[in-house]
């Protein structure tokens, strides 16, 4: 797909030219966090309804106080479709505990890498490229912000969202667990791409 950029503060513009989806993502204000709350509740409900590949849970993750606490501390980026929130990511520079266990393409203390939280696409547009421009637009900001590497975990049996990362150019790093094995989610993959 080609991506063609305008910035205008925190708002980028993309076109593809095989679809007719425009996609402006911005910094998450909190004037999005309603929206955000019922995104991430559609996404739960549609997951509960099939297959659950991420093993979120309603109620548990992710929830209205991960959009809070992403607007409040200014790294919840929102991509919107004609004025609706499609989809959300959050960048941040603050890992998992685990993260420090596995061994990374260099050592950091974490200021020169972007973690991805809470990556979400509403359920009426997945399979439709958007988790895919979310991505691009977390390497590209990422780049922009001149960060070394964005690390991320996924879980196991996420099989589309490790598909999407490995052709995004993400690298396998290591398996560990994250202390949610109570909600049946033992082993995470850490993924790393190099920027």
């Amino acid at each position: 797909m080609d991506f063609i950029y305008y910035r205008t503060q925190f708002v980028y513009y993309v076109d593809w030219s095989d679809t007719s989806m425009d996609i402006n993502f911005e910094l998450g204000k909190e004037k999005d966090i309603d929206e955000l709350e019922q995104l991430y509740n559609d996404l739960n409900d549609h997951l509960s309804e099939g297959v659950n590949y991420p093993g979120w849970l309603k109620g548990i993750y992710p929830v209205r106080k991960n959009a809070i606490d992403g607007v409040k501390q200014g790294n919840l980026y929102v991509a919107k479709h004609n004025g609706k929130i499609i989809g959300s990511v959050i960048l941040s520079h603050e890992p998992e505990p685990a993260y420090y266990k596995a061994k990374w393409g260099f050592e950091s203390d974490y200021s020169d890498v972007f973690v991805v939280y809470t990556f979400v696409v509403h359920p009426k547009f997945l399979k439709c490229g958007v988790g895919k421009a979310l991505m691009d637009f977390s390497i590209k900001y990422s780049i922009k912000s001149q960060a070394k590497s964005i690390r991320l975990d996924v879980y196991e049996e996420n099989i589309p969202a490790i598909r999407l990362y490995e052709k995004c150019g993400f690298k396998y790093v290591d398996t560990v667990d994250l202390g949610l094995g109570n909600y049946g989610l033992k082993s995470f993959k850490l993924y790393e791409k190099l920027l």
